[in-house]
């Protein structure tokens, strides 16, 4: 059986990922979009992972509050190439990467394991301080 195993990202993928997610920031900031989805949408970028040719990048956004993700997430990848053309002009990349939108799961990752945590931190101080209390 084999597995597969996934590289680390190299210090380069790493560095043109965090200059593109600083860069998309900056143009989503202004906010100068014709669709009514991402109209007056505060939006945030989280993540942006590049492959390692750097030709492709996902980049993964969450709209404040949460609301409306996945709507603002098809907006912006119905939205790419004029995005890819705004960020092309604060990057400087012999390339710039295609860009694709993702809506960013781990903040209900993050949720549901505080959430089960507390379950489980429950169950185990509830017998726990009955005992305390019977003696």
């Amino acid at each position: 059986m084999t597995r597969h195993r996934t590289k680390a990202p190299s210090k380069r993928q790493l560095r043109v990922g965090e200059e593109l997610r600083h860069a998309l920031s900056a143009v989503l900031t202004r906010g100068d979009f014709r669709d009514p989805d991402l109209v007056n949408a505060s939006i945030t970028v989280t993540e942006v992972r590049v492959s390692p040719d750097l030709r492709n990048a996902t980049a993964y956004v969450m709209p404040l509050g949460g609301a409306d993700a996945e709507l603002v997430a098809a907006a912006l990848q119905r939205a790419a190439h004029y995005v890819r053309g705004q960020v092309a002009r604060e990057v400087e990349l012999r390339y710039m990467p295609a860009l694709s939108f993702e809506t960013d799961e781990s903040f209900d990752q993050a949720a549901r394991i505080d959430r089960l945590l507390r379950d489980a931190a429950g169950r185990e101080t509830g017998p726990a301080q009955s005992n305390d209390e019977d003696r």
